[in-house]
């Protein structure tokens, strides 16, 4: 299986960090997506910054984090603030 840290834009913090939320690897990370897994962080209760989110998805596409940032940005926070609010309603 291929190591999270030999993605584009991700590394050894990156890889255990998310191994702390039980993403090991890369078929796992692409299995829950970048969105789920940078939430997952947030319940945890790390605080990741968005470059984390936009360097997940840049990894799983092959492409700079910035890049993911310039062009898919409005669009991942709309997917993380769906993920919140469907966790919001089933919580309730």
């Amino acid at each position: 299986m291929k190591k999270i840290r030999d993605l584009r834009g991700l590394g050894v913090k990156s890889e255990e960090t998310l191994a702390k939320v039980g993403i090991l690897n890369v078929d796992t990370l692409r299995e829950v997506g970048a969105v789920a897994a940078f939430y997952r962080l947030k319940v945890a209760g790390f605080k990741p910054s968005l470059n984390f989110l936009y360097a997940m998805v840049g990894g799983l596409t092959d492409r700079s984090w910035l890049e993911v940032a310039q062009s898919e940005r409005e669009q991942l926070l709309a997917e993380l603030e769906s993920i919140e609010l469907l966790e919001q309603m089933f919580l309730k």
